[in-house]
């Protein structure tokens, strides 16, 4: 159990007024930037995913039948299929995500802080304690799927509907915040991600 996991799932934010800044990296050639802007392709994947998935749900919401490329996801124009194809999709983002965000944290936020010499501990401590709300609804998102999934009816879908919406939009901002901060970090001292 996380901190968080008491909290109303409208109240769990990122607290963006208290995000630091990075310190700029003055040896960074626009090579380096280019490099470091290699983590915004990379999040633009998982955010065309999670648009997808977005996609599935207006659909669903509406009521119409999928069109023909999400057919292979959404099998039947039944609501009760539509809801568990909703519900397996989002416990796949939760797990893409997740792992996503379990390497940053392992691997890429250490190696900036140790050649940064300290100089970027508040900005990576600060996008580690996002990870934690993310974390925190991707659990939230993954339980309201499994239910969805084994029990598709309208309260359910609701569930997690709102969930994957509040999800999708603390990652948007969990994603600029890092992109912005540490494309020069990431060019000049990793190279690239």
């Amino acid at each position: 159990m996380t901190e968080f996991s008491n909290q109303p799932l409208d109240q769990l934010s990122l607290d963006e007024a208290a995000r630091p800044t990075a310190p700029p990296v003055p040896e960074a050639t626009d090579r380096h930037r280019a490099q470091g802007r290699q983590l915004a392709a990379i999040h633009r994947h998982y955010l065309m995913e999670m648009a997808q998935i977005g996609a599935v749900l207006a659909r669903i919401e509406a009521g119409d039948s999928p069109p023909d490329d999400l057919k292979r996801i959404v099998l039947s124009l039944d609501m009760a299929e539509n809801f568990r194809a909703f519900g397996s999709l989002c416990g796949r983002e939760c797990q893409i995500l997740k792992f996503h965000h379990d390497i940053e944290s392992a691997d890429m936020f250490p190696r900036i802080e140790a050649a940064g010499k300290g100089k970027f501990r508040e900005v990576v401590a600060k996008l580690k304690a996002e990870h934690a709300v993310v974390h925190e609804l991707i659990l939230r998102l993954d339980r309201a799927a499994d239910v969805l999934t084994e029990d598709p009816n309208d309260a359910n879908f609701l569930h997690a509907a709102t969930a994957f919406r509040k999800l999708e939009e603390v990652v948007r901002s969990h994603f600029r915040y890092e992109e912005t901060e540490l494309a020069e970090a990431i060019g000049y001292y990793l190279g690239s991600v």
